[in-house]
């Protein structure tokens, strides 16, 4: 396991939530980043953010990570969701609050 690899690894473990985007939750430098931290809000639950634009390793390492091509990139509980519209759908259906309630986070 490479270096990038290891530390994506560690975040997702260490935090319940967090979001690999472009920018941060408080300056995305993306619209689905942005979209995604906006859901996040509105579920109402502590979560964190790695600016993948900050660190090439990471940008690339967690696409290798869930084999997914795009940023963002949401985790709860070790569980890679999705990105961007699957994030949006989940939160419009109800299912984002049962794994965020399932996890602990909510």
């Amino acid at each position: 396991m490479s270096d990038a690899q290891t530390r994506i690894k560690e975040l997702i473990e260490k935090n319940k939530v967090v979001l690999f985007m472009k920018g941060t939750k408080s300056f995305p430098q993306c619209g689905f980043s942005n979209a995604v931290v906006e859901v996040l809000k509105r579920e109402g639950v502590p979560f964190e953010t790695v600016n993948v634009l900050a660190d090439a390793d990471i940008r690339q390492g967690i696409k290798d990570f869930s084999s997914w091509p795009t940023i963002p990139q949401l985790y709860i509980a070790g569980k890679f969701l999705g990105g961007c519209d699957i994030v949006t759908e989940m939160h419009q259906n109800g299912e984002l609050a049962k794994e965020l309630a399932a996890a602990g986070a909510k």
